[in-house]
């Protein structure tokens, strides 16, 4: 009686099992694409619904079309029996692949029986080179000069008084008789106010509190100065006036737009021909230009200029030379391009 019991048991468990290995070795169609592994030599069939992973890609690859990223179409069976060290997808062996969208007749491979021995060789060897298609970015850079045609004088009034209230007296007559002069000068587009400050100065002694022994009141005025070659006639004005401090001189371009297009053009095509380099190098050529990107065109302080200051205020026969230079405008491009390579 118990050996009965076993043997239908057993028959059960066989029942069971039959099922799931018929389901397993049932043949399965694929539709993906190519993607190498992180395994040397190993490859996957990507699709929206998993990865699998050819466990005879060999038997393919040396077809034309059998790449990454190709768009294949794959029919065979699950592998329950196959492992892999990193096991990326579903052990997947393979009876025919074609490319996804070529002909049924003409472009489907299957795979060779393994006991048949190598299909017999017909016309010249298949090339051990193929095309391939990959994205470089690049990026052109350029500098151009340009005059400066606006400068910015920052002028102050300091004044100090034992009395805080003298001080700002002294300072707000002085700094009116400035305003009045810088306004009258030459080639003057903008004045205005600056900053205002009045800060009390403190003596210190040795076990006392510091004590306050003055004031010093500061009115600072800026100057847009529309003609580069009245700047130092500007500043003998406001000096003469009552400035006592010349506490900025910054030149700038104000009509931009051709040396800002002049250098962005130069930064492209320096980019281009990056791009092209790299095509020729790895024996191929550049497709097409995908994206570009461009940094814009910047103009960079001024490197070095000549300003002669310190002439006592009524003794200056001349105006005060002043050398701008020039202006670099900096521009910047990336290109992202899409070059044929020979691999």
């Amino acid at each position: 009686m118990r050996r009965v019991l076993l043997t239908v048991l057993a028959l059960l468990c066989a029942a069971q099992v039959a099922p799931a290995r018929q389901q397993a070795a049932k043949e399965l169609t694929v539709v993906g694409r190519l993607t190498p592994t992180t395994e040397a030599g190993g490859w996957l069939v990507v699709a929206d619904y998993g990865k699998y992973l050819l466990t005879n890609a060999n038997q393919f690859r040396r077809q034309s079309w059998f790449r990454e990223g190709a768009a294949v179409e794959a029919t065979g069976r699950v592998r329950d029996d196959v492992m892999s060290i990193h096991m990326e997808g579903v052990p997947f062996q393979a009876r025919t692949m074609r490319p996804r969208g070529g002909s049924r007749n003409n472009n489907t491979t299957q795979a060779p029986d393994p006991q048949a021995g190598p299909p017999p060789q017909v016309g010249p060897p298949p090339p051990t080179t193929r095309a391939g298609i990959v994205r470089v970015l690049v990026t052109g850079e350029a500098f151009v000069e340009a005059q400066p045609d606006t400068v910015s004088v920052t002028l102050s009034v300091v004044t100090q008084n034992a009395s805080a209230s003298e001080a700002q007296a002294e300072n707000a007559s002085r700094t009116d008789a400035v305003l009045r002069a810088v306004r009258a000068a030459p080639g003057v587009r903008e004045v205005k106010t600056s900053g205002y400050s009045l800060q009390p100065q403190y003596a210190y002694k040795e076990g006392a509190p510091p004590t306050i022994t003055s004031y010093i009141a500061r009115n600072s005025v800026n100057v847009t100065v529309g003609d580069v070659r009245q700047t130092g006639a500007v500043i003998d004005a406001g000096s003469r006036a009552g400035a006592n401090s010349v506490e900025g001189l910054a030149f700038l371009l104000r009509e931009d737009a051709q040396p800002r297009q002049r250098a962005l053009a130069e930064a492209t095509r320096e980019a281009q021909a990056k791009a092209r380099a790299v095509a020729q190098t790895l024996g191929g050529r550049v497709l097409r230009i995908v994206e570009v990107q461009e940094a814009g065109a910047v103009p960079l302080p001024v490197p070095v200029y000549k300003a002669e200051f310190g002439r006592a205020a009524g003794a200056a026969q001349t105006a005060t030379p002043v050398e701008p230079g020039s202006l670099e405008i900096r521009a910047q491009v990336t290109l992202v391009a899409e070059v044929e390579t020979r691999e």
